[in-house]
C-alpha cells in the first residue's frame, strides 16, 4: 500500500501532573506532539505506512522529537533539520467546570521558519497516495503557509487524495495576513474536511443556525451542523466529504462525542458516547482524523468509516498524552458495544 503523508509541526508538551494549575506546579511532565504527527501515529499503529513531514533543529530536543516518532513507526525520511528550537506548548488540564489551557512558546521555531522550497514534495509524495495537512501548520508563519500551499498543489497534480482539519487557533495567527483568504485557498484543494463549528464560523464565515454552542453544548445535534456541512461543500466543491465532530461540553471532565459526515447526498451519523471521566482530551479531533484517514482506507462503507473514527477518539480519551495509543482490535471492541473495560487476561 502507498504511503499517507502529514505535514506539520511536532512540539515539546510540558505539563504539570494530574489536575494542577501552573502556579502550583514544581515540575512539568515532557510529551511531544503535534497535530499532524498525532495523526501520523494513530496510522502507523493502525498498521498503515506513514511519512511525517516536518522542520526540527537539529539538537538534543529535536533528536528526542524524532525518536518518539521512531518508536511509533513514523516515518521521518523527509524531516528537515534546521533553526535553533522546538516550538513548546504548556498544558494545565482542567477539571469540572475548569477548563483546560495551554500557552504557546512556538515563536520563531524550526518550523515557524520553514520556507516554500525546502521541501521536495515530488520525492515526498513519489510513493504516497494521501497528504494531509491542518489549519494549525499555516497559522505559523507566512513560510508555513507558503510550504503548505506549495505541498498541497504539488500533491493535486500528482492525484492524491487530499484532506484538512481546519483547526482554527486564535492564539497562533498573529503575523499579520487574512486566515479566511489563505485557508480559503489551501482548503480548495481539499477532497476531505474535518471542522468543527468554531473552525467553520473563523476560517470562512460560515456557522450552524440558531445555535450557540458555548451556552447549549450539551445541546448539539447532528442536524444542527447539516447547514455548516452543506455551505462548506458549496464552497468547496473538489470537497466529497466533510466531516464534523460533536463534542457536547457538559464539563471538562465529562462529554459526549459522535461525529456526521455529509458526502454531497446525505448526513450519516454516527452512535453517540459518553466520556464521564476524561483522562486526556488533547489530541482528541487528530485521533479522530487519523481514525478516519485509516477506515477511508480500509472500508467501502462511509458509516463504518465514521463509526471508526467515532470510536477511535473515544478511546483517545483514556490516554494520557497527545497521541492515540490504540490498537484496530480495541476500536472495533468498542464499536461491537463492549465497553466495559475489564482486564483482558
Amino acid at each position: 500500500m502507498k504511503k499517507i503523508v502529514t505535514f506539520g509541526e511536532i512540539m515539546l508538551r510540558l505539563a504539570p501532573k494530574a489536575h494542577l494549575r501552573f502556579s502550583q506546579a514544581n515540575e512539568f511532565e515532557a510529551i511531544y506532539g503535534g497535530g499532524e504527527s498525532n495523526v501520523a501515529v494513530s496510522l502507523a499503529n493502525y498498521g498503515l505506512p506513514v511519512e511525517f513531514v516536518t522542520r526540527v533543529p537539529k539538537n538534543d530536543i529535536g533528536d528526542c522529537a524524532m525518536m518518539e516518532m521512531r518508536k511509533r513507526n513514523v516515518g521521518i525520511n523527509h524531516v528537515l533539520f534546521g533553526g535553533d528550537r522546538l516550538g513548546i506548548y504548556f498544558l494545565e488540564t482542567g477539571a469540572v467546570s475548569r477548563g483546560s489551557k495551554v500557552v504557546y512558546d512556538r515563536a520563531h521555531s524550526a518550523m515557524a521558519q520553514i520556507e516554500a522550497g525546502m521541501v521536495d514534495w515530488k520525492k515526498v509524495f513519489k510513493e504516497a497516495h494521501w497528504f494531509h495537512w491542518t489549519g494549525i501548520t499555516p497559522a505559523i508563519s507566512q513560510g508555513a503557509a507558503d510550504a503548505c500551499l506549495e505541498a498541497v498543489k504539488v500533491a493535486s497534480e500528482m492525484g492524491l487524495t487530499i484532506s484538512t482539519d481546519l483547526n482554527y487557533r486564535a492564539k497562533l495567527w498573529k503575523y499579520g495576513k487574512d486566515p479566511e483568504a489563505i485557508m480559503t485557498e489551501l482548503t480548495s484543494y481539499c477532497d476531505v474536511i474535518l471542522g468543527n463549528e468554531e473552525d467553520a464560523q473563523k476560517h470562512f464565515g460560515i456557522h450552524p443556525k440558531d445555535l450557540d454552542v458555548h451556552k447549549h453544548g450539551h445541546d448539539v445535534t447532528a442536524e444542527a451542523f447539516l447547514s455548516v456541512c452543506t455551505q462548506m461543500m458549496e464552497k468547496f466543491p473538489r470537497a466529497k466529504k466533510v466531516i464534523t465532530t460533536l463534542r457536547g461540553s457538559i464539563s471538562a471532565s465529562h462529554n459526549s462525542w459522535a461525529g456526521v459526515m455529509y458526502n454531497g447526498k446525505e448526513m450519516i451519523k454516527s452512535p453517540t458516547y459518553q466520556i464521564t471521566d476524561i483522562v486526556d482530551r488533547v489530541g482528541g479531533g487528530d485521533s479522530f482524523m487519523g481514525g478516519l484517514i485509516y477506515a477511508l482506507n480500509t472500508y467501502d462503507n462511509d458509516q463504518e468509516a465514521l463509526n471508526f473514527a467515532v470510536a477511535a477518539s473515544c478511546l483517545k480519551h483514556t490516554i494520557k498524552g497527545d497521541a492515540n495509543l490504540v490498537t484496530v482490535n480495541e476500536v472495533l471492541k468498542l464499536m461491537s458495544g463492549d465497553a466495559s473495560g475489564r482486564v483482558a487476561r
